[in-house]
């Protein structure tokens, strides 16, 4: 048991104290219920008295377990990322999570400088993950994580790739990149991966999709709370791995010098013509919203006016170690 959980035990269980000093006398109820049934009518007060007694003691407990316990899924769509490293080498920052419904990847990502260390989960309920078990059979190297078989492939000095079955479900894989003795690393890390999730919550919502649109992924990046940004994406149910649709709210500018005016969330915007049209416009908070892909105008224009505004993302582990 953690020492919050101990906390909040304690907490409640004093607060039961509190109410039990303050319940009515047990004689006092039953004269109450006997008047009760010589009289016929419902003892209101009485009933009223328990309800009380029943909120409170919910509200304790809701609200204490509000304080101790981790808010992984924060909002109704936002994805959650079920894994988490006790360890990483020194200097390491998260600085990107994506995650998605079904099948859609989960992806973390710490850095230090040039250096990345990446840890992927990926369901093997998707075609292309589904034969792993059989890939990592086949290969010659191979090491144990938690005590099933598991690959490296890829490897060099500073560069490797550990894959391995964190269930019947779930393929884990840990990336690293720029390290030395990457290989020792890689394996450090997956022993140390546990079922600890962390959710996502950025800026952002999507509202009503175009048709033949579904919502694909959602990312938080940034190297602290400070430049953190958002993106949203969505796909063709034919091609759920190509974004057909980009949404990105961040404190830079998109570079809108030159584009074509238009209205966009009942407010000045732009709209800027390519291979991928992009509409952007200023939110109120001074951030931009921004709306690009392979898509008619009026479109991605729908796609800007329907967004949903988070006043209240989670940016507080970008630049943190671990959490």
């Amino acid at each position: 048991m953690t020492r919050s959980d101990h906390d909040t035990e304690t907490l409640i269980r004093e607060t039961l104290d509190r109410l039990a000093t303050r319940a009515p006398d047990g004689r006092a109820v039953r004269e109450a219920l006997a008047r009760d049934r010589r009289t016929r009518r419902p003892s209101t007060k009485l009933a009223l008295v328990a309800a009380a007694v029943v909120v409170l003691v919910a509200g304790v407990f809701v609200g204490t377990r509000a304080l101790t316990t981790p808010d992984v899924v924060p909002a109704a769509g936002a994805p959650v990322l079920g894994y988490s490293p006790d360890w990483l080498p020194d200097g390491f920052t998260e600085q990107y999570r994506e995650g998605g419904p079904g099948i859609t990847p989960q992806v973390r990502r710490w850095s230090a400088g040039p250096a990345a260390i990446t840890l992927s989960a990926y369901s093997t309920a998707d075609p292309e993950w589904s034969q792993v078990a059989l890939r990592i059979a086949s290969v010659r190297d191979q090491v144990l994580v938690h005590g099933r078989v598991a690959m490296v492939t890829g490897g060099t000095e500073t560069a490797a790739l550990l894959t391995w079955l964190a269930d019947d479900d779930h393929v884990l894989t840990a990336r690293v990149d720029g390290v030395p003795d990457a290989r020792a690393v890689a394996q450090r890390i997956a022993d140390d991966v546990t079922a600890r999730p962390v959710g996502v919550r950025g800026e952002l919502r999507f509202g009503e999709l175009p048709a033949g649109l579904i919502e694909r992924s959602a990312a938080v990046k940034g190297s602290g709370p400070a430049d953190g940004s958002t993106e949203l994406t969505a796909a063709d149910p034919a091609r759920p791995s190509v974004a057909a649709v980009r949404v990105t709210a961040s404190a830079g500018s998109p570079g809108v010098h030159g584009a074509a005016p238009v209205t966009v969330r009942g407010g000045q915007g732009f709209f800027v013509a390519g291979r991928e049209g992009t509409v952007a416009v200023r939110l109120p908070s001074g951030r931009w919203l921004t709306v690009s892909g392979a898509r008619p105008e009026a479109e991605l224009i729908a796609v800007a006016n329907g967004v949903q505004l988070d006043p209240t993302p989670d940016y507080r582990w970008l630049g943190r170690a671990t959490s």
